[in-house]
């Protein structure tokens, strides 16, 4: 159910973090993967990198996801390469904090077209290639804040909730194409570069994973797992869904030894 020989993967933000590792999974279970994100040699040391440990095809596209040209150019320069596209995995976005008071319209648009346009972009381009073909699977990635919202994050609580609809929306209107969408919230993850912010942030991950139910932080490869699951035959029932990969909910109440 896990097996993706024969398939064509796209994952954005593929350079590092979790795209890294979904690519990784995907390519070690049989799958052709194309990795896109802005930096080249990044991308390109990363491509490299997933052929060597899994012996699977692995391209690297630079793009800039929010810009609609290098989105409409990652789609055709992957149907050039291989020909189909069975998964998408729009995982590229971010944001910057700052108190609601003080965010400009620019860095308010900034953040939607990273996290939200780029994914409807994508989809979209994506998509005309699965309905022809008549299956496939998306997976967007959003954040604990499309869940339950982030003081110091309007922009991008707003953006991920609605990455999070679009996920349920897509999921109406394409399920008679054969073609599934899910998205997967992510929580405290671990990855490289949040790693870095959280030092600069003068947070402590040892202090931070404590207060999760499973007494750790996530990695790269606990969402990566979650993502390869809704792409798969397993998840064959499974659209419109979005799954906290969180460590357990946060709750009110008495404290517990």
């Amino acid at each position: 159910m896990l097996d993706f020989s024969g398939k064509v993967a796209i994952v954005t933000g593929g350079g590092t973090g979790i795209g890294y590792a979904a690519a990784l999974q995907f390519a070690r279970l049989g799958a052709s993967v194309v990795i896109a994100s802005r930096t080249a040699d990044e991308l390109e040391a990363a491509a490299a990198r997933i052929r060597e440990a899994s012996g699977a095809p692995c391209i690297a596209v630079p793009t800039d996801v929010k810009s609609e040209e290098s989105c409409v150019a990652l789609v055709e320069q992957t149907i050039a390469a291989f020909g189909r596209i069975d998964v998408l995995v729009n995982n590229a976005g971010g944001t910057r904090m700052g108190p609601l008071e003080s965010i400009p319209t620019r860095g308010w648009d900034s953040i939607f077209d990273l996290n939200t346009k780029s994914t409807y972009i994508l989809t979209r381009e994506a998509g005309r290639h699965m309905i022809a073909q008549k299956s496939g699977a998306i997976v967007n990635i959003s954040s604990g804040a499309g869940v339950n919202g982030v003081k110091g994050g309007a922009h991008y609580s707003a953006a991920k909730a609605a990455v999070q609809m679009f996920t349920r929306v897509t999921a109406a209107e394409w399920g008679r194409y054969g073609i599934r969408c899910n998205c997967v919230a992510a929580g405290a993850i671990a990855s490289e570069r949040v790693s870095e912010a959280w030092k600069v942030a003068g947070l402590d991950e040892a202090e931070m994973g404590k207060a999760i139910p499973l007494r750790r932080l996530g990695t790269p490869d606990d969402m990566a797992h979650m993502i390869v699951f809704f792409a798969s035959d397993a998840a064959s029932y499974i659209s419109g869904e979005t799954i906290s990969v969180c460590g357990g909910p946060n709750l009110g109440g008495i404290e517990l030894d």
